[in-house]
């Protein structure tokens, strides 16, 4: 099973046996016996890749949460899981974790020298619980089944554009007007973009010059005048202090957003994990992570 779940993550025989300390043929023939024992193949293998089969994708959905369940148990006994040790599985976005997260995850291990951890950077909406983690930290509204989602910080958003781009296409007055202008769109939250004004809910599909995963790249566009963007208050907050950005649209809030811990329920409880959230939630509703990462945009 651990096997398994180290090849469907790297997609090959050779880095699993590197992670292992076994050689490649040993995890070939580990694969071919659970194939064997479960009747169905679960890789499709050429010379250039290992892909998970249909089979695969469902056996890993549920793989990777049994074998850390596993190594878990055997972990833990002879420890008291009320105390401050063990080992974490993390996973968090790139951008933010590179900017800020990454020093308060230093931070954390510093205060609690018996805790270790393994930081994964994933963009992708995942299930923490299917992958074997025990945190993600993600600023989506996604939600899994058996899976606690715990708030940590809300995160306001501006729609803006260069004074370039107003002064040759025009400044919208009403979010329906968005429909005529490019527009620089965060890819997972989509291209429908939500706003909230007197009046109620208002929710206007956009049409992407730009769709990127990046917030960065999306400053970088609006900057450059190529559109209209809908950017995290901290990601725009200099560019706008300095007249690159402009705010459009101040009568229309964009739809406010929450980063969150996403925690597998039956991890809630252990304590390094309990710690961690607390850690994070204290040290991004201190509100000085915001000033820090729109230096870093700024940069």
């Amino acid at each position: 099973m651990k096997t398994f779940a180290l090849v469907a993550r790297y997609g090959g025989f050779t880095e699993a046996a590197r992670q292992l300390g076994v050689v490649p043929s040993v995890v070939a023939k580990r694969i071919g016996q659970l194939e064997t024992q479960l009747g169905t193949r679960l890789f499709e293998r050429t010379t250039r890749a290992v892909k998970l089969t249909e089979a695969g994708e469902k056996f890993q959905s549920r793989a990777g949460a049994l074998v850390t369940s596993f190594e878990d148990l055997l972990d833990s006994v002879g420890r008291d899981e009320t105390k401050l040790e063990g080992h974490l599985r993390v996973m968090a976005p790139t951008t933010l974790t590179m900017m800020f997260l990454g020093e308060a995850f230093c931070e954390f291990l510093r205060r609690h020298d018996r805790i270790t951890m393994e930081l994964a950077l994933v963009d992708l909406s995942t299930n923490p619980a299917e992958q074997g983690f025990d945190v993600a930290i993600t600023g989506r509204s996604a939600s899994y089944e058996g899976v606690v989602d715990i708030p940590l910080c809300p995160v306001h958003a501006v729609v803006c554009a260069a004074p370039g781009y107003l002064q040759a296409h025009g400044a919208p007055s009403h979010p329906r007007e968005l429909v005529d202008h490019s527009c620089l769109a965060f890819k997972p939250s989509g291209s429908t973009w939500q706003f909230q004004s007197n009046r109620g809910a208002i929710a206007v599909d956009v049409r992407p010059r730009l769709l990127a995963d990046d917030n960065r790249t999306l400053l970088r566009a609006a900057m450059a005048g190529l559109g209209v963007a809908s950017l995290p208050t901290y990601v725009a907050q200099h560019a706008l202090a300095n007249g690159s950005l402009q705010r459009i649209l101040p009568s229309f809030s964009p739809q406010e957003t929450w980063f969150k811990a996403h925690v597998p329920r039956r991890r809630q409880s252990v304590a390094r994990v309990a710690a961690l959230v607390r850690w994070l939630s204290q040290e991004l509703s201190s509100g000085r992570w915001q000033q820090k990462a729109g230096l870093e945009f700024q940069q």
